[in-house]
């Protein structure tokens, strides 16, 4: 029996590129947090499928895939090979059968961690191709009416439209129920029962089992937590460790924040995001750390106590968790037609919330605000960054600038050139 009703089963923005990768390579690899839909998507795609974590008859499944991993391979494609690095020998035997058949769309596999290079002979370079897939966007989880494109907006082109109202209680609401799907429609005070439930899982078994080490589940929360403090920010690991100290009075040294790290991002727990670090502005050194984020920002919500009630009388805490959250859609939205995501910051203090880089090397600037009061500082910001890159004469300007918006009632261009979105308008 299939997994995924093909009935009732929730379109995903990942749908279109699993199809593309489908018809160009042998095998595809989705990879992403726990619970965020691989398996059911995958489900969807594929016409048969074996399941490594099946408990039916004492996981006689696993015990298979560990003895004999091509036997496991047989079946009508695509085959979806669910959790693959279970047992690891079974990529190579993907890629020996893929290599075999030499046809597209033979397999796909599903992780929701990475293993080490140990057991694993071969990348799989040109025979498995892989796709991250994140929690759900508001697009897809109907909380967008999707009025404006993100790909259309990178592009200089917008269709100005009326929105309607948005209620700061009802972005709370969002972000604190995160992109889970088995969180879509749950109700408002039994929202995190589930993020908290996947804290728990990660802490008391994924990680566990990640390279079999005994990790100290104590210490690895107090860095989650100081994680969730600094969220969305480039916090570097001296300043974890500082947090932890001052804040939990506790001490962790820089080798087990590191290893702890290394783990949670083996297991995309965390997505941080990357610095733009193209030369746009020539005279200008820019920074190279990194944008703190969850997988979903209700993680971080969780591991504050922070409920919906106290982020109502805290928007400077709700400000970074919408700030993830926009994040988190403008990664899904980019990635479906090839663009990437970053932030930009420089040594003069000048900042940008998002940064979309298209495939011919142009981009895009973006500045995330909750409210509309404070639209106008942040179009002048991005006018001013981008009238001083112009001004360099090796300086790359971008090709928009955007302001994504919680509160605003409308899309638009403003005179100025800036566009205005709110981020429940937004869709790929």
């Amino acid at each position: 029996m299939s997994i995924a009703d093909k009935s009732k089963y929730k379109a995903r923005v990942i749908d279109a590129q699993v199809e593309k990768y489908l018809n160009t390579v042998g095998a595809v690899c989705i990879e992403g947090p726990k619970w965020c839909g691989k398996t059911w998507t995958s489900s969807y795609h594929s016409k048969s499928e074996f399941l490594i974590g099946d408990p039916s008859n004492n996981f006689q499944n696993r015990q298979l895939a560990e003895i004999a991993p091509s036997t496991v391979l047989e079946g009508e494609t695509p085959r979806l090979i669910d959790e693959w690095q279970e047992v690891p020998p079974i990529w190579d035997a993907v890629r020996y059968a893929v290599d075999q058949r030499a046809k597209k769309s033979q397999f796909i596999l599903t992780g929701s961690s990475t293993p080490k290079r140990k057991g694993i002979l071969h990348s799989g370079a040109g025979r498995i191709s892989k796709l991250r897939m994140r929690t759900m966007s508001l697009y897809e989880s109907g909380d967008s009416a999707g009025q404006v494109s993100l790909e259309s907006l990178c592009n200089g082109e917008i269709k100005p439209a009326i929105c309607g109202e948005v209620d700061i209680r009802q972005l709370i609401y969002y972000v604190v129920r995160g992109g889970w799907p088995g969180n879509i429609g749950v109700e408002r005070e039994n929202a995190q029962i589930l993020p908290e439930s996947y804290i728990n899982a990660i802490l008391d078994d994924d990680i566990q089992r990640l390279d079999n080490i005994k990790y100290d589940k104590q210490k690895m929360r107090l860095l989650l937590k100081s994680l969730a403090r600094n969220e969305s920010t480039t916090a570097t690991k001296s300043r974890l460790l500082k947090d932890i100290k001052d804040t939990d009075d506790e001490t962790l040294d820089r080798v087990t924040v590191t290893t702890y790290l290394n783990a949670f991002e083996r297991l995309f727990l965390i997505d941080n995001q990357p610095p733009f670090s193209e030369n746009i502005r020539s005279s200008v050194r820019v920074k190279q750390a990194e944008k703190r984020h969850f997988c979903d920002p209700t993680l971080a919500c969780v591991l504050l106590k922070a409920s919906q009630e106290r982020l109502l009388n805290d928007l400077n805490t709700f400000g970074f968790l919408f700030e993830a959250m926009c994040e988190r859609d403008l990664k899904i939205y980019a990635e479906s037609f090839g663009a990437k995501v970053y932030h930009y910051q420089d040594y003069q203090n000048r900042e940008i919330d998002a940064v979309v880089e298209l495939n011919d090397g142009s981009w895009c600037a973006f500045e995330i605000k909750l409210g509309a009061n404070q639209i106008d500082e942040a179009a002048d910001n991005l006018i001013k960054i981008r009238d001083e890159i112009k001004e360099d004469p090796k300086g790359i300007p971008p090709k928009s600038l955007c302001v994504i918006c919680g509160m605003s009632n409308a899309a638009y261009q403003r005179p100025d050139g800036v566009f205005v979105v709110p981020i429940t308008a937004l869709k790929p």
